[in-house]
């Protein structure tokens, strides 16, 4: 007890100094959350996460949100689902560390499409302790396959039709149990991880009600839904709401063929007790039974092997396939009855068109038309089978027979082509929704149960009508060949002759075409010069005429419009404020001696003076501040993407026009403001021209007629480079000027000028 009181001074400090650092880090915590919970940029909810565009979520926006977690499977190598109160999402936490439904936790990453849904990828999560899970919400089973509740919490209702435990729980004191549900015609498969008292395969035949988190299997590549899976978290989640109340191997035995008739005892879901003979059987997906009222085909996955002719019970569900009768998620267990072996009936085919013997064990004659040898899915011992398939045909009626086997048939193999034969095999039809026959195929148990009616004869129709078109093929050239030597040798002088006479008319004409040659080729080349010579100075002096206009129109005429404001300004200043009268005095000297410079310029077909000082924003900058002083008129000039140096041509029509359009901001607009917007893009760049003012009526525009040259100009201009111009105005709510100019041309712009001038539309 001393030690204790003299102990507890000097822990007090380092109580004080923990307490105060785990106070600064929840601080710090809390405020990071709330800053990155108040930033639009980062998501912070299930229902944002969810509701992004495959584009969005390739940004990897960032994401930080609370919530519980809902789903967390054994093998999932540390990913799980999380869900808030506007929904679940998919977390891709790849670790060691298996989260517990139920743990609380905030999570920060970023988003990420995904193969079906977004998701949070790359995730730093933190436990803030426990809470229960979000309430399942009621679903229909339409809406749960639809895929549309992936990563919710949802409960839906239906029949357990199959029970199994996964192979990832081998060696675990808690089974994965993996249920098969059905549900409005649906099927889906329902996962929990339980530590069973009891045999899981009581659940089989009961109506229950799962809660859980629904999960999408999907096909990654084309990003298309395949079926919904619903993991279940917790025992108390499962509610058996009807349990399967007797034993089904305890009530009455019934025909085979009664199954898809009428019992006023039919209730949907119950599942029917049958007694019959094996005829043929396929490990892992079924059999066939048949009792003295016909055959049906039983599915299971249940995998005792039968011999054909053992007499078996089996309990299932009765189900329709491709319109026929079939009982689904069969067991089975053996009998003491040895059996009488049910002898195959002889049938028709008309018969089995009329749909009177599927499943049953039948024989059939047909003839052998084709047969193929290839491997089967079917694996014994992890060797593949070998599948026979004969291609027969009774009448009119084409079918298969298959078989399959650990080795190749040497005996279906031997059988020739053409053969009239005898198979003993059981009867598989497919009838439409009218109940009228589709196809037919005959599943043999034995190879044995084939044989040998009747040998094709050796001349069939096809070997003698390779032995006529062989013989007929002699003949033909053996006659061909006689009439092609006689007329060779007949014609054969007769040819020498015409060719000598030919070949001297040839060498004359020859000549005589070699001469006009000549002359024709002198003639054309001096009417193609003196052609291009013509062409070559009108293209000029059009170019050169074109040129001078436009840089009269955008130096003088642009600076003759800001002297003409800046004197105006004056005149209003000169006797109330001479200084600021002055200032623009100043203003209109130094326009006049740029518009000299830009003429002197013009004139020798110098880059202009602000593009030579300054980059193309700075230089527009320059000039709009030099064209607005002294009015009422804000110029902002922005600029977007990577600024830098285009080519010559571009950046100078550029500002050109961007001065033509703000001198008639100022002259027509009335505008309080204007903004010009440059956009460098990596194959283009685009130009904005905007402004506030009265805008005007598009068809009421003016042009040449009227003498007003600046829309002229910019067209000019804009063909000039290649590039596109459009001009919107409404009225009372401004105009707005958009260029766009291709960078890829620029050299073909540059070297297209003289044609442009010559041709501008």
């Amino acid at each position: 007890m001393a030690w204790k009181l003299t102990s507890v001074p000097k822990l007090v400090p380092r109580l004080i100094s923990v307490c105060s650092v785990i106070f600064a880090a929840n601080c710090f915590t809390t405020t990071s959350y709330a800053s990155q919970k108040n930033d639009p940029e980062v998501l912070t909810n299930a229902s944002a996460i969810l509701s992004l565009s495959v584009e969005r979520a390739s940004a990897a926006l960032p994401v930080l949100i609370r919530g519980v977690v809902t789903a967390s499977e054994p093998h999932w190598g540390g990913r799980f689902f999380i869900q808030d109160s506007t929904g679940g999402v998919f977390v891709e936490n790849i670790g060691d560390i298996r989260l517990v439904p139920g743990d609380l936790l905030e999570v920060q990453g970023e988003s990420e499409p995904g193969a079906y849904a977004p998701y949070i990828n790359k995730p730093h999560w933190k436990k803030l302790g426990t809470a229960p899970l979000p309430p399942a919400r009621p679903v229909s089973i339409e809406q749960l396959m639809s895929g549309a509740e992936d990563g919710q919490r949802v409960e839906v209702s239906g029949i357990v039709r199959a029970v199994s435990i996964t192979d990832e729980t081998a060696k675990r004191d808690r089974d994965l149990v993996s249920m098969d549900i059905v549900s409005g015609g649906y099927r889906f498969h329902a996962y929990s991880e339980i530590a069973w008292n009891g045999n899981p395969q009581a659940y089989v035949g009961a109506r229950v009600r799962v809660r859980g988190t629904a999960a999408a299997s999907f096909n990654a590549s084309l990003r298309r839904l395949i079926t919904t899976k619903i993991f279940i978290p917790i025992p108390t989640d499962i509610v058996v709401e009807k349990p399967e109340t007797t034993n089904p191997f305890e009530n009455p035995i019934l025909p085979i063929d009664g199954i898809a008739q009428y019992r006023t005892a039919t209730s949907p879901g119950r599942r029917v007790h049958l007694k019959g003979m094996v005829t043929y059987q396929k490990l892992g997906e079924g059999l066939f039974l048949e009792d003295a009222s016909g055959g049906l085909r039983v599915q299971s996955r249940q995998l005792d092997p039968f011999e054909v002719g053992d007499v078996i019970e089996a309990v299932g569900f009765p189900d329709f396939d491709r319109f026929l009768p079939v009982l689904q998620d069969a067991t089975f267990r053996t009998t003491p009855d040895s059996g009488v072996a049910i002898a195959p009936r002889t049938v028709s085919i008309r018969e089995v068109e009329a749909g009177l013997h599927h499943a049953d064990f039948v024989t059939l004659y047909a003839v052998l038309i084709d047969r193929i040898m290839k491997t089967s899915a079917q694996r014994v011992g992890g060797n593949p089978w070998m599948k026979t398939l004969l291609t027969l045909q009774s009448e009119d009626v084409i079918f298969t027979a298959e078989f399959e086997a650990p080795n190749e048939s040497t005996a279906l193999a031997s059988i020739p082509i053409g053969s009239t034969i005898r198979i003993n095999g059981i009867c598989v039809t497919e009838t439409g929704e009218d109940g009228k026959f589709k196809s037919l195929q005959v599943l043999l148990p034995k190879a044995e149960g084939v044989e040998i009616i009747k040998k094709p004869s050796w001349f069939t129709p096809q070997r003698l009508l390779v032995s006529l078109a062989v013989l007929l093929a002699v003949l033909t050239v053996a006659v061909g060949w006689t009439v092609l030597v006689s007329r060779k040798n007949s014609v054969l002088n007769t040819l020498i002759l015409e060719k000598e006479a030919a070949q001297n008319e040839l060498l004359e004409a020859h000549g005589q075409l070699e001469e006009r040659v000549k002359e024709r080729t002198a003639q054309l080349k001096f009417q193609i010069t003196a052609r291009k010579e013509s062409e070559l100075q009108s293209k000029a002096t059009l170019a050169e005429r074109t040129r001078l206009a436009q840089e009269l129109h955008d130096t003088l005429g642009q600076t003759l419009t800001g002297v003409a404001l800046q004197l105006d300004t004056t005149a209003k200043l000169f006797e109330e404020e001479p200084d600021d009268a002055n200032h623009h005095l100043e203003v209109a000297r130094n326009l006049i001696a740029q518009s000299q410079t830009e003429v002197r310029h013009s004139v020798w077909n110098l880059r202009c003076r602000a593009l030579e000082q300054f980059d193309l924003p700075s230089a527009l900058k320059s000039s709009s501040r030099q064209l607005t002083d002294g009015t009422s008129i804000h110029v902002e000039v922005t600029a977007r993407g990577q600024v830098r140096p285009l080519p010559e041509v571009i950046e100078e029509n550029l500002l050109r026009i961007a001065q033509e359009a703000l001198t008639n901001v100022i002259k027509h607009s009335e505008a309080t403001s204007a903004e010009i917007e440059l956009d460098y893009g990596p194959c283009n760049v685009v130009m904005h021209v905007k402004d506030n003012g009265r805008g005007f009526v598009m068809g009421d525009r003016t042009g040449p007629d009227q003498g007003h040259f600046g829309l002229l100009g910019i067209s000019e201009r804009i063909k000039r480079i290649r590039g596109e111009a459009v001009v919107t105005s409404t009225p009372d709510l401004g105009t707005t000027v958009r260029v766009q100019a291709p960078l890829d041309l620029a050299p073909e712009i540059q070297n297209s000028d003289l044609v442009d001038a010559q041709n501008p539309g």
